[in-house]
């Protein structure tokens, strides 16, 4: 089980259940957009982001980036937060009766070993000052933002990694930024792995 002082800040009570199996640290949750209007959560989340730091792992649809958006947009400029991202994954969760709206699994529907994986990456080189060597200007050197087929190559890019097609440009650097180096990423990028 994996240890960290860090809060992990999920949407709901399944995915703590989910992750609690996993970690072994404080999980809040969001309750879903319950977290809008909830100022002394929002407050609670602040107080570990100035603090031990958070880690937000939502599920990959609209309404997980949507809270994910808003929680960021809610902290201090300079707080510690890592994204976590589940891959986009298809199919439904056991208690429920049908998939979700976009069809994707969420948190509480990964595998115990996917999630521990996901957090180890995200964990690795915390102790220090976190790197930040690929950016939107190198992520544009590679073709993946600003050409013609840019969009078709990030889509391979992400897929490939197992991460979820809905990142922006900023998020998908800050993951690769957690994943590899800028050499590990251009290597990748000459790979036949994309084409």
């Amino acid at each position: 089980m994996l240890k960290t002082d860090k809060a992990i800040v999920v949407e709901g009570k399944y995915d703590k259940i989910r992750l609690s199996g996993v970690i072994d640290g404080t999980i809040i949750c969001t309750d879903g957009f319950g977290v809008f209007k909830n100022s002394e959560k929002l407050e609670l989340l602040r107080h570990y982001a100035r603090t031990t730091g958070i880690i937000i792992i939502t599920d990959s649809d609209r309404a997980g980036f949507a809270i994910r958006s808003y929680i960021k947009g809610c902290l201090d400029e300079n707080a510690d937060i890592i994204n976590v991202y589940i891959p986009d994954i298809f199919g439904k969760e056991r208690r429920k009766e049908k998939p979700s709206k976009e069809g994707k699994l969420g948190v509480e529907g990964m595998k115990n070993d996917l999630l521990e994986e996901l957090l180890k990456k995200a964990l690795q080189g915390q102790d220090g000052e976190r790197r930040r060597d690929i950016d939107k200007t190198f992520l544009f050197e590679l073709g993946l933002t600003g050409g013609a087929n840019s969009s078709e190559l990030r889509m391979k890019l992400l897929k490939h990694l197992g991460l979820p097609a809905r990142l922006t440009t900023n998020a998908m650097a800050d993951m690769l930024n957690t994943m590899m180096t800028r050499e590990e990423l251009a290597e990748l990028m000459d790979t036949q792995i994309l084409d």
